[in-house]
């Protein structure tokens, strides 16, 4: 497990609460932490488990697995994906009848790219095997 970047997260948590017009009391309440506990969480001070990363999200409405990645608890891989996925659930524009059918066509169209990736390097590799052993059967029938 990566070592947390606490700083980081805390702005990140101190940015989400104001963009929530959340007070820190407030979403100390809703999380079912301190106050003093959750402030000592966005300003770098503490490292807080996954668990209470888990109940913080959830009080904000976004993925636990951003923070998670914020925290340095996630691999960096998964980064892009999970921020589309928090700023999709993070839209208070839209209702969450619309967020999750806009997260299901997200996840058809990477499943959609991934196959045609697959495909496109299955076929790159066999053109390449096909012409090694073009290659290689050219020697031999100059020699003849």
């Amino acid at each position: 497990m990566a070592s947390l970047n606490v700083g980081n997260l805390g702005e990140y948590l101190r940015e989400q609460r104001r963009t929530a017009q959340l007070s820190l009391r407030q979403l100390a309440d809703a999380a079912g932490v301190s106050n003093p506990y959750l402030s000592q969480i966005e300003r770098g001070l503490r490292k807080p488990s996954a668990e209470v990363l888990q109940q913080v999200a959830k009080a904000l409405r976004i993925s636990a697995e951003t923070l998670y990645v914020r925290a340095g608890i996630l691999d960096e891989k998964e980064r892009e994906e999970l921020e589309t996925r928090a700023v999709i659930l993070a839209d208070p524009s839209i209702n969450e009848r619309q967020k999750q059918v806009l997260l299901q066509i997200y996840d058809s169209f990477r499943k959609e790219n991934a196959a045609e990736a697959a495909e496109a390097a299955e076929a790159a590799g066999a053109a390449e095997a096909a012409a090694e052993a073009a290659g290689a059967a050219a020697p031999d029938a100059e020699r003849h």
